[in-house]
């Protein structure tokens, strides 16, 4: 995907797409919302990382950064496969995601798409693409199947053998788990394979796809336990510092993310090779994406292991641009986005700008100073991605209903909007800005309240749960986003249909 090009689009996780499963997935519900972007003349659709969820059901701390979220298989595919006959529905809600329901119930379904499968489904292709995804599959199928029976036991506390990957271990392992092995495989084929459609369908109707990708993983991962010499790790495997970032106006304590940190000499000493791939993983489910905590490149946070907060810490020297050198010589040009938000110093602006990646730019942000501030729109560049908020922001009806009253008297004068009006004037602030790239969270698009907020930072619990209908959608949002995009040049101007 061209960066330089003038288009615009609309965020949207796949958890929240409508579909009578409990939440969101690669099901009918995604290609309607595909159908309505176009119709929209969006030409982009953002996600949340697509990967598996954690601690609070956060897509950003999973077991894997290469894996796919399993709970986004869609069923339906299955059940026409002749693989899966599903019971009675529960009684889910269609308003948001009830994880303790939705998880195990779609579990149950994947086991019973497995079983049905492997007695009965043509293997070729499953295999066939078993072997093609070897380098990363092989670890984390194995590391599930060792993992479900001792109910997500960390692999650190597993025993000796399997924790230090002892050769013998991982052999008996295998032929004990086989199964369980194959379940997992054949959950991430069915991932990959759907994922790939989607994709296919998008880009068929001038949609392209953004992933998200989180610069972390998870200590409890696949990738922590299958190369744990890349991390900074003691010897019994605990993590001897992890990431987070240092107390501000926004958080006395900081923020403890507690993600082990990379050994990034060991990285290089391998040509960022492990990058590389999960940058390629990455290209292969998205046409661009945006790079969480960019700013960690350059130079990232490091907390004592033992601490419990983000009080005590010291900043460290990122890769640098060596990392981004290695991945662009092994494939080429990286449409990636740069989140580069929070505490920005010369060396990040350097290094995004060197790289030649457009930044973030959050308009909500833009009214608590005067008029020279940062994210307001006369001040943005050509090579910036305008955001009205992200999913870690409010939506903008709520941010206009807890702001202070200077703040709303200041974006009611540069905007000229109340209320009643303020999603969209900021929706074409964004839009009408010089910014190449416009994203709109859908939640602003639909004008609704905190009450459709996704995620709020620092709590664990509560997020990432929220879902829209189709019947939200409706024709008018996508008469009066197709009307806005025509205007400021980022879609069809026959949407315009202007009198002749």
């Amino acid at each position: 995907m061209n960066l330089n090009e003038r288009c615009s689009g609309v965020l949207a996780h796949i958890t929240s797409l409508p579909g009578p499963h409990g939440s969101g997935d690669f099901g009918p519900g995604a290609y309607r919302f595909v159908d309505w972007l176009a119709s929209a003349g969006q030409t982009l659709w953002q996600l949340l990382p697509i990967t598996p969820i954690g601690p609070g059901d956060s897509p950003y701390q999973g077991v894997s950064a290469f894996a796919g979220n399993p709970w986004l298989v869609a069923l339906e595919p299955m059940v026409a496969a002749g693989w899966l006959v599903m019971d009675e529905l529960p009684a889910f809600d269609a308003a948001k995601v009830d994880y303790g329901q939705v998880t195990p119930w779609r579990e149950l379904q994947l086991r019973k798409a497995a079983a049905g499968f492997f007695a009965k489904g043509d293997q070729k292709d499953f295999k066939a693409w078993c072997t093609s995804a070897a380098s990363w599959l092989d670890d984390y199928a194995l590391f599930m199947a060792i993992r479900t029976p001792l109910n997500g036991q960390p692999w650190w506390a597993w025993s000796k053998g399997l924790a230090k990957r002892d050769a013998a271990a991982l052999a008996a392992a295998r032929k004990e788990h086989a199964e369980e092995f194959a379940f997992w495989q054949f959950v991430q084929w069915q991932f990959d394979v759907q994922c790939s459609a989607l994709k296919a369908y998008a880009n068929g109707r001038g949609v392209r796809l953004m992933g998200d990708l989180p610069i972390f993983v998870a200590h409890d991962s696949a990738d922590c336990w299958s190369r744990p010499d890349l991390y900074d790790l003691d010897a019994g495997f605990s993590t001897r510092v992890v990431a987070g970032c240092p107390p501000d106006a926004m958080s006395v304590d900081g923020q403890r993310w507690g993600n082990p940190l990379y050994l990034w000499d060991r990285m290089a000493a391998e040509d960022y090779a492990w990058w590389t791939a999960r940058v390629k993983r990455a290209l292969s489910q998205a046409d661009v994406f945006r790079i969480d905590h960019f700013r960690g490149f350059a130079g990232y946070y490091e907390i004592p292991g033992e601490r419990m907060d983000a009080r005590v810490g010291q900043w460290l020297k990122g890769p640098g641009k060596p990392l981004f050198d290695a991945i662009t010589q092994a494939l080429g040009p990286l449409p990636i986005v740069a989140e580069d938000l929070g505490f920005i110093t010369e060396d990040v602006i350097e290094l995004r700008d060197s790289l030649g990646f457009p930044g973030m730019k959050i308009l909500q942000f833009g009214f608590g100073g005067d008029g020279s501030h940062e994210f307001l729109p006369h001040t943005w560049t050509r090579a910036s991605v305008a955001y009205t908020g992200t999913h870690d922001n409010d939506t903008v009806l709520g941010w206009w209903r807890s702001a202070s009253a200077r703040e709303r008297a200041f974006a009611g004068s540069y905007l000229a909007c109340g209320e009643h009006d303020v999603h969209w004037a900021m929706i074409r602030a964004c839009a009408n800005s010089v910014a190449n790239i416009a994203v709109y969270p859908l939640q602003d698009v639909l004008g609704l309240g905190t009450e459709a907020r996704i995620n709020v930072p620092g709590v664990l619990g509560g997020n990432w749960a929220w879902r829209f209908t189709d019947a939200m959608l409706g024709q008018e949002p996508a008469r009066v986003l197709g009307l806005i995009t025509a205007a400021s040049g980022r879609g069809p101007f026959e949407l315009l249909q202007l009198p002749a």
